[in-house]
């Protein structure tokens, strides 16, 4: 592990985050940094942050942890993967860097946002980072007009267990999404069921704004749950639960198979497309950075869209590993008020500006985080009339149906 001042010589602050690095096997990575800067040129908030990335690591060598712990940067990141993905000596700056300060400020109960102690306090005590009751996390059910089995109700053996997760259960936009997903199921004939009050958030980007305790909570109850079902595998609506599930998840004995599902419509395809009328569309799409930049996956959601008939497919400039982040990630749902102060302007108010510039007139997504922020910023920058953001399973129900 890096060593800089020594123990009597740390505050409490700084004292914290390194018992957090030593804990983490990945923590002797930071002494392979170059400084060559990639990191903070590729960060789309590195210019509002005090320290950004590799100022931070120079900091941390120097022995000045306490100001940096103190400044607006451990709140800034919002886990996009870039710096990670592009760093040439492979630092963990998104999953050990940035979590280990959160970390070190949240046990230290210092200058943590009051939006996001909010969501972690929701989450601890309702399971969810919205406060909703988990009595009304199955609501949905009666909304939509194809059987959904609610396996907390009828815990009977299911192919496909399909995690709601907490956005599309709840937001009353993102229930829109999860209801065009039922109706496709259904019509693919596929056996699937839902935790109903069960579930619980995944927690991924809990984890990620340092909350590993939470994080751990999470993944223990979350687990025991899914070892009370019978099912083959796993689909999940939003790529963080995705992410965690993949690769966080089996660190703990976790581990079952796990699709997004655009993973899952695109390995049915064939199936899907003779049920797809036209749509005359100009379409272009943001990659989520959990599916692509994290995960690796890019051809399944363009699979999908382009298997709709009518419709033009445009790409915006910055696309698939070279996407731009909405913001969302990392607990960014829950900092969007911090961000803004020190930005000036959301990640996702650029985003919806380039999308709009490709000429499309229909944004396409696959991540409840990134509807959300695109509805919202497509009204702030003007766009409404002239760009509609969709998820991509709004869009193959809506062909679907017509």
């Amino acid at each position: 592990m890096v060593q800089t001042a020594s123990r009597e010589a740390r505050g409490p602050l700084t004292q914290a985050f390194f018992d957090r690095i030593a804990a983490v096997a990945e923590g002797e990575k930071l002494k392979a940094c170059i400084q060559c800067g990639i990191c903070s040129g590729s960060c789309p908030l590195g210019f509002a942050m005090q320290y950004p990335p590799r100022r931070l690591i120079a900091s941390l060598r120097a022995g000045v942890m306490e100001q940096v712990l103190q400044s607006n940067t451990p709140w800034l990141c919002v886990a996009c993967y870039t710096c990670t993905a592009r760093c040439p000596s492979a630092v963990g700056i998104t999953d050990m860097l940035f979590p280990a300060m959160r970390e070190a400020l949240l046990m230290q109960g210092v200058g943590v946002p009051g939006e996001l102690q909010t969501a972690l306090e929701n989450t601890f005590r309702h399971g969810n980072p919205l406060g909703e009751p988990p009595s009304k996390r199955a609501d949905w059910i009666q909304e939509v007009d194809v059987p959904v089995t609610d396996l907390s109700a009828d815990p009977r053996e299911v192919d496909i267990l399909w995690l709601v997760e907490c956005y599309p259960a709840y937001h009353v936009r993102a229930k829109e999404t999860v209801k065009a997903l039922a109706r496709t199921l259904h019509a693919l004939g596929a056996d699937f069921g839902v935790l109903g009050q069960e579930e619980r958030c995944v927690g991924d980007s809990q984890r990620l704004v340092g909350e590993n305790g939470l994080f751990e909570m999470l993944v223990e109850e979350n687990g025991k749950t899914l070892d009370r079902f019978q099912f083959r595998q796993i689909i999940v609506t939003d790529p963080h639960a995705y992410n965690a599930l993949k690769n966080e998840y089996p660190k703990y004995g976790v581990n079952y198979p796990v699709q997004h599902y655009t993973q899952y419509l695109a390995s049915r395809l064939e199936e899907l497309r003779p049920m797809l009328g036209e749509l005359n569309h100009t379409i272009t799409f943001h990659d989520p950075c959990y599916l692509g930049r994290r995960n690796g996956e890019y051809e399944a959601p363009r699979q999908l869209i382009q298997a709709i008939p009518g419709v033009t497919f445009v790409e915006m400039e910055r696309n698939r590993e070279n996407g731009l982040c909405c913001g969302g990630g990392g607990g960014g749902m829950w900092l969007d008020s911090f961000a803004y102060e020190y930005a000036k302007e959301r990640l996702s108010e650029k985003r919806v500006r380039e999308a709009a510039r490709t000429g499309a007139d229909v944004m396409a997504v696959c991540c409840p985080n990134d509807l959300l922020r695109f509805e919202d910023a497509v009204k702030v920058v003007g766009l409404e009339g002239k760009l509609v953001v969709k998820d991509i399973i709004e869009l193959i129900d809506e062909a679907r149906k017509g």
